[in-house]
């Protein structure tokens, strides 16, 4: 089947009797579930022979065929911009980039030039509409102030490969974290449910309703007993995980203004390291590793992100704690 045809045609079989019209058409397409509801919801699936309203949750039968028409993509209403990429991993199909601090992963209020997206358009001769006009390509997205790497889709395939590889929890993600306190364990599983904070809605709080999230915590170093460096891996994907998490235990990330209470270094401290502390213009988080099976080509795609400089500063000013 073509992914670049205009209407896609789809013949349930048999061993699909039975399941659900959006998850049958998605495993039968290179369609992303999302994108099959939408054109679902916007009537741009038909079955042949039948003028009965489709719905996402519809039950197939062996021998339903179905019409899918595929609108033309909106055309980008964004202007490329000449922004130099971090290319960690490049082919036809997908990139890794490493995403330096400060900039923003895709348009959005306040943020309309100088994005991820932006530098996307001109460094790829064609990115289709993946996901939307304002996010082509995005599966995922790291805060605006955390370094690192990320994986943007080229193709529809791709797109929706990935975002199966990441609903399953089959993404390797490890982040460096720099953290004010000690912990008393060395490594540790967190499981604590995050959700949107139920006072600050800007923020996300542990909130006994919200959604499982899961991090396995190592303690890399400690640093005369008042500061951390963490290797952090996530299981799952909740907004601000790693940093809730880590406030939660104790161990807010070093220049996290979200959540972590205002930090004035002591003065017993080398000058060298409280230059750095209040120097800091960020959370010191940075998602080092990813690493995945490719969708399309099924090789093993391992990319390590190198720590931007202030990272590096900050990391070399704690070590002086340690002579």
């Amino acid at each position: 089947m073509n992914s670049a045809q205009k209407t896609l045609s789809c013949v349930i079989p048999e061993h699909m009797m039975g399941q659900r019209l959006d998850y049958a058409l998605t495993c039968l397409s290179d369609l992303s579930r999302s994108r099959i509801q939408a054109l679902l919801k916007h009537g741009c699936v038909v079955q042949s022979n039948r003028t009965v309203s489709l719905r996402a949750s519809t039950i197939v039968c062996v021998g339903d065929t179905f019409s899918i028409d595929l609108p033309d993509n909106r055309p980008m209403a964004l202007i490329p911009e000449d922004i130099a990429l971090d290319i960690l991993h490049e082919d036809e199909y997908l990139l890794v980039v490493n995403k330096p601090p400060g900039m923003v992963v895709h348009p959005s209020h306040g943020h309309d030039t100088g994005t991820l997206v932006h530098a996307l358009l001109h460094h790829c001769e064609s990115l289709p509409g993946i996901n939307g006009v304002e996010r082509p390509g995005i599966v995922h997205r790291i805060d605006k102030d955390t370094s690192g790497s990320l994986v943007v889709a080229k193709t529809e395939a791709t797109h929706h490969g990935l975002v199966t590889l990441f609903t399953q929890h089959d993404v390797d993600r490890q982040y460096i974290a720099w953290c004010r306190g000690v912990s008393r364990w060395n490594q540790k599983r967190i499981e604590q449910p995050i959700a949107r904070h139920p006072q600050h809605r800007q923020k996300m709080a542990i909130v006994p309703t919200g959604k499982m999230a899961i991090t396995d915590a190592i303690v890399e170093r400690r640093f005369a007993q008042q500061f951390s460096r963490m290797r952090l891996t996530l299981y799952t994907g909740r907004t601000h995980q790693i940093r809730v998490h880590l406030a939660a235990e104790g161990m807010p990330i070093l220049g996290d203004v979200g959540y972590a209470r205002s930090f004035n270094p002591k003065k017993s401290l080398p000058e060298m390291t409280r230059e750095a502390l209040t120097g800091l213009q960020r959370q010191a988080l940075h998602a080092e590793v990813l690493g995945f099976i490719h969708p399309i080509t099924q090789e093993k795609v391992f990319c390590t992100a190198p720590l931007p400089d202030d990272l590096l500063q900050l990391n070399a000013a704690l070590a002086q704690l340690l002579e």
